[in-house]
């Protein structure tokens, strides 16, 4: 080939590939790889049980936090609004699919969230009640639908949240002490927190 020719050549090549850029523009579709650093998102199945005592239930804005020890936190506001159903607590194949209003005495509520993908079992969760209700659930657990393994263990509260402020357990960094097991206690900043301040 001719060095002639195979500048022209080399010239047609570049003139295809910038037209091919330019119709993925418009297209608004990427040629570039994806961004490694960019985290996937995960669905979970989060159920969380309102104690059966006399003014458990609330009408509140519920809001839940959970992750795993390498950082990655799941913020879920206003959880209500994801409510999927209710589940019979003493027979958990009894599903009703009717949404119903969540947080009331004696019920296991069930809600379907999404948000960036844990990397290793969930091993902290917390909860926010905002509004003038007292609530009082009793255990809340997460489960992991494209990884089982992920699922968190079962989060116990049984005692009225206080209001306002994150409320829960961190079970992802233990020391074992004279006393017994202590558990290390996460502490949200505003900046941690940012958009998920009321």
């Amino acid at each position: 080939m001719k060095e002639g020719s195979s500048l022209t050549f080399l010239y047609m090549i570049v003139v295809v590939l910038v037209g091919f850029e330019i119709a993925c523009a418009d297209q608004n579709i990427s040629v570039l790889p994806p961004d490694v650093n960019a985290k996937k998102v995960c669905n979970y199945t989060v159920r969380i049980e309102t104690t059966c005592t006399k003014g458990a239930e609330t009408s509140n804005h519920v809001s839940i936090r959970f992750g795993d020890m390498n950082s990655n936190d799941v913020v879920v506001r206003h959880l209500n609004s994801k409510h999927m159903r209710q589940v019979d607590p003493l027979q958990p194949a009894n599903i009703d699919d009717v949404p119903k209003k969540p947080f009331q005495a004696c019920t296991v509520d069930e809600f379907y969230v999404s948000g960036i993908c844990v990397e290793s079992p969930i091993c902290y969760l917390y909860l926010k009640s905002q509004g003038d209700d007292d609530w009082r659930p009793g255990f809340a657990h997460v489960r992991v639908s494209q990884a089982s393994h992920l699922s968190s263990k079962y989060f116990y509260f049984r005692r009225y949240l206080p209001r306002h402020v994150w409320h829960g357990s961190d079970l992802c960094d233990t020391e074992v002490s004279p006393f017994g097991i202590k558990h290390g206690r996460k502490v949200f900043t505003k900046k941690m927190v940012g958009k998920d301040q009321p």
